[in-house]
């Protein structure tokens, strides 16, 4: 084999070596390789944004009959975050009905949330079920702790609600219990309001 046929083969070698790595190697190295970036920072599963939305929470101040039956007591818990206000004062009340004990709620036992709405204006709108109205005991004193536990319960923690009415069964009510005037929404009121003294 003469030097220029040497030379002639060993440049067709080259290219074909050349060639294979360029066409049939390299993509198929791109292909089974993970981008970096995707690796170093996967992102977050729909299912994984939920769970961390849902284990998100807040602290809230919820209402309590005083040891003396005279008055309410704030108590702090940590209730589940919601972005919308509505969601998170649904949250709220949920945490307000739940039984607490030793702690003993205003609220009727039994009651039940249906609805809350919340207008642009920082109007809340609650409906519960006719328990709280069927299951009331009576009495001006406690059918007012009663509606301040709600209207406080909500006004208070959350300052995007300025003034709440009760709804019951989805329906605009007179009073609970024959003494406090429902009718109209109502502005928080912390005079029925002490400081824990434990």
């Amino acid at each position: 084999m003469t030097r220029r046929a040497l030379a002639v083969a060993v440049i067709a070698a080259l290219a074909f070596v050349m060639g294979w790595a360029l066409f049939v190697a390299l993509p198929h190295w791109y292909r089974r390789a993970p981008p970096a970036a995707a690796t170093a920072n996967p992102s977050p599963s729909p299912v994984d944004a939920a769970q961390a939305a849902a284990a998100r929470k807040i602290t809230a101040t919820l209402y309590y009959v005083s040891d003396d039956g005279m008055a309410l007591v704030g108590t702090q818990k940590e209730v589940p975050y919601a972005a919308a206000v509505a969601d998170q004062a649904r949250a709220i009340l949920e945490a307000q009905l739940a039984p607490a004990l030793p702690l003993v709620s205003a609220i009727p036992a039994g009651t039940k949330l249906k609805q809350v709405f919340v207008t642009e204006r920082g109007d809340a709108f609650v409906d519960f079920s006719a328990d709280i109205t069927a299951g009331h005991p009576g009495g001006s004193l406690e059918e007012t702790l009663t509606v301040y536990t709600v209207v406080d319960v909500l006004a208070v923690n959350l300052p995007a609600i300025t003034h709440v009415q009760i709804l019951v069964d989805g329906k605009e009510v007179d009073t609970l219990a024959g003494h406090v005037d429902l009718r109209q929404p109502l502005a928080k009121s912390l005079d029925w309001v002490v400081h824990d003294t434990h």
